[in-house]
């Protein structure tokens, strides 16, 4: 068989053309016959031996797998053959032999940088569903290792193409290091951006951030090297910058959602004309009131005790303290809204008046709900005011509010009855003045 062997080639080597011609398909099916090798008997062999294993299923949602990465490793194999048999093809110029090497060199090259882009995928992906991963996210860190691994398989194959040494293509960089710097600022303040908001853990995903300068209030749903998705309440979707989110200011409400408590901080505007001293009969009608059992006994005694330590000339009534029906109303609330099962009783709770206002005398509200969920903390808010804004007229008090449109009408119904009335009475006049006359 050797000796028919050779018979061949002695007679292929008397017609060049066709010796190089039956060389280089040879070696063409040489390279399909290993590409057909790995990709139906090897990797299919390798799928079949992993089965429903981790490895062969377990990679990025919807996107990369092990076996994808392994798969595209193969491409590797009919490029190797034919880098490293081109050159026993017989009669074939040199620099044909050196472009069909260089090239696929270069293809080798991208075909690892590839798959290695496609590992660190998976291992992105992997973290992600670590408790850990909320706090710490690593994909800024992902993108920026893919950008250096495409960077230097940039280089590699550039000088894999023009057949030169990659150092001789690197020092040339150091000259460029301006331009590179300028081509990649983004990049580069992205970096350190994504570094400081993960070292000094400013931003985790699910977090809810207020940003109004750039029209952000919600979740962020995404960490990456260049922007951060925010999730807004409206479910649209706003990508921050990473950089601007250490330039700029913006809220984070994690330490509310980890305290256990949401603040409610809001007023109530009493009309002025409406405050005023308790009568003895409306401080015995209050005295029905639960919540205010034992109050209005001590402010009077505390009261008495004061107006009993003042000169027997100036016991005068102006002269001497009493309850108000502000003050008890006050009483009343800070004693509702520690028996009121939605407020967060560890927490800061106080009712006070702020300065007078145009608008009346706000009566703010100032204390924690027991539930960071947006709903049932609006329903607590909602069920605290609801309660207030009714039992206020018990104490005599008004809620100041600004003329409305009715208010309006009503007062011109009584203005045109006013009017009436009173062209009656001078007409009646001149009837009488008549008859005198």
């Amino acid at each position: 068989m050797q000796e028919d062997f050779d018979a061949a080639v002695g007679v292929l080597e008397q017609h060049p053309l066709l010796y190089t011609l039956v060389a280089a398909g040879s070696l063409l099916a040489l390279a399909w016959l290993a590409n057909w090798l790995t990709k139906h008997v090897l990797l299919r062999g390798l799928r079949k031996l992993l089965g429903a294993s981790v490895l062969a299923r377990d990679g990025e949602p919807g996107g990369t797998t092990p076996m994808r990465v392994v798969s595209r490793l193969s491409n590797t194999v009919p490029a190797l053959v034919l880098m490293i048999g081109v050159g026993m093809v017989p009669h074939l110029p040199q620099a044909l032999v050196a472009v069909v090497e260089n090239v696929c060199s270069a293809f080798i090259v991208l075909t690892v940088a590839l798959a290695l882009g496609g590992l660190l995928n998976i291992l992105g992906a992997r973290y992600q569903r670590r408790p850990s991963a909320r706090i710490r996210p690593i994909k800024g860190y992902v993108e920026v290792t893919k950008i250096i691994i495409y960077f230097i398989a940039a280089i590699l194959m550039a000088a894999s193409l023009v057949d030169r040494s990659p150092l001789i293509l690197l020092s040339g960089l150091g000259a460029m290091a301006a331009v590179l710097m300028l081509i990649f600022q983004d990049t580069l303040l992205s970096l350190v951006a994504s570094i400081q908001l993960a070292s000094n853990d400013m931003v985790r995903i699910g977090d809810w951030i207020e940003m109004p300068q750039l029209n952000a209030d919600g979740d962020v749903v995404d960490i990456a090297l260049h922007t951060v998705k925010v999730q807004n309440f409206d479910k649209t979707i706003t990508t921050i910058p990473t950089k601007r989110l250490i330039s700029d200011s913006f809220r984070n409400w994690r330490g509310m959602r980890e305290s256990g408590g949401r603040r409610i901080k809001r007023s109530l505007y009493i009309d002025q004309h409406s405050i005023r001293f308790l009568t003895d009969e409306e401080r015995h009608r209050l005295d029905r009131f639960a919540l205010l059992d034992g109050y209005l006994p001590a402010k009077e005694a505390e009261l008495e005790a004061w107006n009993a330590s003042l000169p027997g000339g100036e016991r005068d009534i102006v002269n001497r303290r009493r309850v108000t029906n502000i003050g008890t109303f006050r009483a009343y609330v800070d004693r509702y809204l520690r028996h009121h099962p939605g407020v967060h009783q560890g927490m800061m709770l106080m009712v006070r008046q702020m300065a007078p206002t145009s608008d009346g005398l706000p009566l703010e509200i100032y204390c924690f709900s027991n539930t960071v969920v947006w709903a049932e903390y609006e329903g607590t808010q909602s069920d605290i005011f609801d309660h207030l804004l009714a039992i206020l007229p018990e104490f005599g008090l008004r809620v100041f509010q600004h003329p409305s449109g009715a208010d309006m009408r009503a007062l011109g119904r009584g203005l045109r009855a006013s009017e009436g009335f009173q062209l009656g009475v001078d007409a009646g006049r001149a009837v009488i003045d008549r008859e005198h006359a």
